[in-house]
């Protein structure tokens, strides 16, 4: 059972993104900047893709690539649906803190306020945070090897990706910036 709710929490934080970037379309807002930078993004999609085909496969016993498990254990399951329930909070809360300023990738030419308040007050990086949450929320519940090497190449995917960002943020936003990196920790 815990596997069919981290299935539908994969559906749930993808649409919740996605969602977010048709509303922000809707009022004239190009949000999604994905790969505009750097074309190696471009590699992302497909590595992800092949993330989700794994969990639902796992999910409804769909042809594997693996099924090999570290350990089966129904309680560690559920706290992993539990994390990934919590992950998707913390996305939520980030989306509604963010207001118009939600980007996908980096904005260079209308990159909007910077956002200090909300779950910002407490993370700079209150998405990444969530999104690591929910993979190892996902690696709890689907416990093999595939699910253990995203989580590794996703938690240096959004180092590097934060790096990016705050260099960004830093030039653009200047002082205002700088002073908010010492009041507020990068992560936690």
């Amino acid at each position: 059972m815990p596997h069919y709710f981290a299935a539908l929490l994969v559906v749930l934080l993808m649409g919740t993104v996605l969602g977010r970037v048709l509303l922000l379309k809707r009022s004239g807002i190009r949000a999604m900047h994905f790969g505009r930078l750097d074309k190696s993004d471009f590699a992302i999609p497909p590595v992800a893709l092949f993330y989700f085909y794994t969990i639902f496969a796992v999910a409804f016993g769909w042809p594997v690539l693996t099924s090999e498990r570290f350990f089966h254990s129904a309680a560690v399951a559920w706290i992993g649906v539990a994390c990934c329930a919590i992950a998707i909070v913390i996305l939520v809360l980030s989306l509604v803190s963010f207001g118009r300023s939600f980007r996908v990738g980096i904005d260079v030419d209308r990159p909007g306020g910077l956002v200090t308040s909300g779950i910002f007050a407490v993370s700079r990086n209150p998405i990444y945070v969530a999104f690591f949450l929910f993979m190892v929320g996902q690696l709890l519940v689907f416990p093999n090897w595939v699910p253990l090497v995203y989580l590794f190449a996703a938690t240096w995917l959004f180092h590097r990706q934060v790096l990016r960002e705050e260099d960004f943020m830093r030039q653009h936003y200047g002082q205002q910036f700088v002073d908010y990196c010492r009041r507020v920790r990068r992560y936690v």
